[in-house]
């Protein structure tokens, strides 16, 4: 079910409002340039500056212009695991086929704090969960062991993570203890390659907001064992990568899609700014390295 290239799309607005018009084109165009699943209100969709209220909206209006082609991943993440378990539900009830969750953050919890976490919102919630181990915006990070015993406790329950630890080693333990039926998605594209190959089946993806065919074809290539085209779009990829991340994200990734698609605003919710002018020069390069623009 989750396989691929996987955006985490980013939250269009309007004079402060969320556009919903041009966030269901935005969909439309992900959909039809082969996302493989679509992940709205995660770290790139600014799921933080929205309410609850705004961010379900989101998540009900990306399943409802998906219309069951591909899955919605909703963002769901709390460091309130009461409000984690409220956010599946309301989620489900949006229409999402599954959820993406951190461990609690700020909190820094303990390994076990992090298990009796994700215990009590499995007890509660029937979507798959997809868990998001991300240390550098947490504070927490999801040890292989912690991963491993999650995963073995709720047989069906965990069925992927998105691994932006940076730490490759993770993906050959956590298959050795899991093998088949858990799916590992890289959460950094420019080491998404090299993710695939200790074992790891696509990428919860930046730079598919962008370039989401070129994103589409590489975890094709790669899956259909065509490495050196895979290769190959890596290296055409690889500045992207890089540039979506020169300043603080979503910044970067929102200049990029409305250099693109002009429709949508670049436009950010405090404490996000847009990208400093060094940031836009290296967006602008690596999107004419690619071929974007």
């Amino acid at each position: 079910m989750f396989s691929g290239s996987i955006p985490a799309l980013i939250t269009p607005f309007r004079n402060g409002s969320f556009a919903e018009d041009v966030f269901r084109d935005f969909v439309e165009w992900q959909i039809g340039e082969g996302s493989s699943a679509l992940v709205p209100v995660g770290t790139t969709g600014e799921a933080a500056t929205l309410s609850k209220d705004e961010h379900f909206e989101v998540v009900r209006v990306c399943a409802d212009q998906v219309r069951g082609r591909v899955p919605v991943i909703a963002g769901a993440g709390s460091n309130d695991t009461r409000v984690a378990i409220g956010n599946v539900k309301a989620a489900r009830e949006a229409g999402a086929d599954a959820v993406l969750m951190v461990p609690p953050y700020y909190n820094r919890p303990s390994q076990e704090g992090i298990f009796r976490h994700f215990e009590a919102v499995a007890a509660e919630c029937d979507l798959p969960i997809i868990l998001y181990n991300v240390p550098a915006r947490t504070a927490t990070d999801i040890h292989p062991e912690t991963v491993i015993r999650i995963v073995q406790a709720f047989p069906g329950k965990f069925v992927a993570i998105k691994d932006a630890s940076g730490d490759l080693a993770r993906v050959s333990k956590h298959r050795a203890a899991l093998r088949s039926g858990f799916a590992q998605l890289s959460g950094n594209d420019e080491t998404a390659l090299a993710f695939n190959a200790m074992g790891g089946v696509g990428c919860i993806s930046v730079a598919a907001n962008v370039a989401p065919k070129l994103c589409a074809q590489f975890q094709a290539a790669w899956a259909e064992g065509n490495t050196a085209i895979a290769l190959a779009l890596h290296d055409r990829l690889f500045a992207l990568h890089l540039a979506l991340f020169t300043d603080a994200s979503p910044g970067p990734v929102k200049y990029a899609v409305n250099k693109l698609r002009p429709e949508i605003s670049a436009e950010l919710r405090l404490p996000m700014v847009a990208p400093n002018e060094a940031s836009k020069a290296a967006v602008d390069a690596a999107m004419k390295a690619a071929g974007i623009i």
